[in-house]
């Protein structure tokens, strides 16, 4: 199995978006962290232990990836492959950090 996945592909195997075009253009948007940081590429490579927080509906999901998957499967096979984390502050996760 690959040890990286692309972070448009993994979005969509893990049933976050209904498309990997709608999972693209949400990365391409710069609406999607990973490990703290905003991503603008879809091709960005992604590994397992990393973490994700990105927008559904009205509000921001914080995601760790258990596994990186192999195909889009059912829901069951998708929930494997993440661990929801507590969701972030309700303020703006994508607010620029203060540097001390």
């Amino acid at each position: 199995m690959a040890e990286s996945l692309r972070i448009d592909k993994w979005l969509w195997f893990a049933r976050f978006f209904k498309t990997r075009s709608l999972a693209a253009s949400m990365v391409e948007a710069g609406e999607v962290r990973l490990n703290g940081a905003v991503v603008g590429r879809a091709s960005t490579l992604l590994r397992v232990d990393d973490e994700l927080i990105f927008p559904t509906g009205k509000r921001h999901r914080r995601v760790t990836v258990l596994a990186l998957g192999e195909r889009r499967g059912p829901a069951p096979e998708a929930q494997a492959l993440y661990r929801e984390e507590e969701p972030p502050p309700p303020e703006d996760p994508f607010a620029p950090a203060d540097e001390d």
